[in-house]
């Protein structure tokens, strides 16, 4: 009985244990199955919130989600598809081919992943690859024309023009003579010097629409491009015969005519083409402004320059850019109250062009009209808030002026601004060294000058203005006599910075070295009018114990206008006052 029992107790035990074992794989089917539609929902939902990215123009983002619904799904080609697309979008071209390439291997029949496939490989710069796929999608697909047009501009990428010729003729034969084709064969044409031949079909674009003057010109240019000049003429006849005031025509053949010494017919073809009022200013101007810059070279230009601005006028008198143009071409000539004129009567005519106005303002500040050029500024100011030379230029003229407060702070706004040039920042710096100083703000007169020489470190000037300012305080005397040395390094012959170099001296009671220095500036006449150094050379003199030499050069310097405290009394006693 007990082995009975033992046995039915054994079949029981491994009956229970196979029921057991049942309910565990059915328990782990139903958990794979469940794991499975959970996954499915997961790459579902991300798979949807890429598109959402993507919509918003959140390529970073949708790039990451597609990538992690390939972990779930690998086998997606539309992922693959998509990724390819959105890197090409940020400039990631080597992920765009690997992505492009998977999408095309997952499924080789869709016609959109081939082309995603070319258009990886033409920004990878395999043209040759790129030109390969749309081959295989015209053969699969004859009837789309811009799969062959795609090959043949692929194939000229490629550099291979004869191929790429071949291909453009072939879909010529099936979509005739159309203007972007003949184009794309002349310039294949042109690359492997087939003149005549480049020259036949734009030949066929005039046979095919003689009134389209466009097309004459493009003939015209490839004879001209390529030196056959009477071949280019006879094309601008032709066009004259058509249109007998056509602009472009009668300036190519003014051009030839001016080569070939004719005058005569050169100002005849050009007055006629620059008055006609139908003809773009903006070319005329184009066709007149390299003249400003050959008056730097020939003055004799000037009258030619201003002969063309003058017929410009005569067809546009109500345009600004033609009296703007003329005082361009006064301001290079240096005939400034010519190119005033023209400036202001530009500005009557369009107040909105913020270049007339800066021109105008370099002209006072040419002529050193601070008062003109403050009135100016301002009104630039209140209709141009945001441009640095405006209030550059303000500075300047409150400075000149004397209204040291407001130049300060016009300069500062011109720093705030900020877009200014280089070259003008370190002005601005060297003038609000001027400006402190001269309201006893001597901190940040030095601090304007030390940024000032950042900017521009052998700038002569600079540093004698900052040197000398310094010797009136009597302070770092040392620095300002290594700057002072400095600057005459950089321009020996000046006598105003021989002066602050004396000056300099004179405050390190070296008075020797001092005489030295101002009686080589003395040399010069301008030196021998200025009151300064005459007063500065008395006070060396006393100094080196020549009392009555130095009262006689305080004297001179108060007949020059010297007006400096204590100069009076120096006469009066006799003796040296700081």
């Amino acid at each position: 009985m007990r082995i009975y029992f033992t046995v039915i107790g054994l079949a029981g035990i491994l009956l229970m244990g196979a029921c057991s074992g049942a309910r565990q794989t059915a328990s782990r089917k139903n958990a794979t199955s469940k794991n499975a539609v959970v996954l499915a929902q997961r790459a579902d939902s991300l798979f949807f919130a890429a598109q959402r990215s993507k919509m918003l123009g959140d390529y970073s983002t949708a790039i990451t989600q597609y990538i992690d619904y390939l972990r779930l799904n690998k086998n997606n080609a539309t992922v693959n598809y998509e990724l390819a697309r959105l890197f090409m979008e940020t400039q990631h071209a080597e992920n765009a081919l690997l992505f492009a390439r998977r999408a095309v291997a997952l499924d080789p029949q869709n016609h959109w992943f081939q082309v995603t496939l070319a258009d990886a490989y033409a920004v990878n710069q395999r043209f040759d690859s790129a030109a390969y796929v749309f081959d295989g999608l015209t053969t699969k697909y004859p009837d789309n024309e811009d799969y062959l047009y795609n090959k043949g501009i692929l194939l000229a990428k490629a550099n291979k023009p004869a191929s790429a010729l071949a291909t453009f003729n072939q879909l010529e034969k099936k979509v005739g003579v159309v203007e972007e084709l003949i184009y794309q064969k002349q310039k294949l044409l042109l690359k492997m010097s087939m003149i005549d031949e480049a020259a036949a079909e734009i030949q066929k674009l005039i046979d095919q629409n003689p009134q389209e003057i466009r097309y004459y010109y493009l003939l015209a240019e490839i004879y001209d491009a390529n030196d056959r000049v009477p071949d280019a003429a006879s094309i601008y006849h032709t066009i004259l015969t058509k249109d007998p005031d056509n602009p472009r025509a009668l300036i190519a053949l003014a051009s030839y005519a001016r080569k070939n010494n004719d005058m005569a017919t050169y100002w005849a073809n050009l007055t006629k083409a620059f008055a006609n009022p139908n003809y773009n200013i903006d070319e005329k101007v184009a066709y007149v402004y390299p003249y400003l810059q050959m008056l730097n070279l020939d003055t004799t230009k000037l009258d030619e320059g201003l002969r063309l601005t003058s017929l410009i006028i005569r067809a546009h008198p109500q345009d600004a850019k033609a009296y703007a143009l003329q005082g361009d071409m006064f301001s290079q000539a240096d005939m400034i109250d010519s190119a005033e004129v023209s400036y202001k009567k530009a500005i009557s005519l369009d107040d909105t062009r913020f270049s007339v106005w800066y021109q105008l303002m370099w002209i006072y500040s040419r002529k050193e009209d601070p008062t003109a050029l403050l009135t100016l500024s301002n009104n630039v100011t209140t209709k141009f808030p945001r441009e640095f030379m405006g209030y550059y230029f303000k500075g300047v003229a409150s400075f000149l002026l004397q209204q040291y407060p407001n130049a300060i702070n016009s300069l500062n706004t011109a720093l705030e601004i900020g877009n200014g040039e280089k070259k003008f920042l370190g002005d601005i710096y060297s003038l609000l060294g001027d400006a402190y100083h001269a309201t006893g703000q001597h901190k940040q007169s030095d601090s304007s000058y030390e940024r000032a020489l950042l900017l521009r470190p052998k700038d002569a000037l600079i540093m004698n203005n900052y040197s000398y300012y310094l010797s009136l305080r009597g302070e770092n005397l040392d620095r300002a006599a290594e700057m002072s040395k400095q600057s005459l390094e950089i321009e020996p012959d000046s006598p105003t910075y021989m002066d602050t170099y004396a000056w300099i001296l004179f405050r390190q009671e070296k008075f020797t070295e001092a005489r030295q220095w101002i009686e080589k500036a003395l040399q010069y006449p301008e030196a021998q009018k200025n009151p300064n150094v005459l007063e500065h050379y008395g006070d060396i003199l006393f100094n080196l114990k020549e009392v009555t030499k130095a009262v006689e050069y305080w004297q001179m310097a108060k007949d020059k206008g010297a007006s400096s405290v204590g100069l009076v009394r120096k006469i009066a006693e006799k003796r040296y006052i700081q």
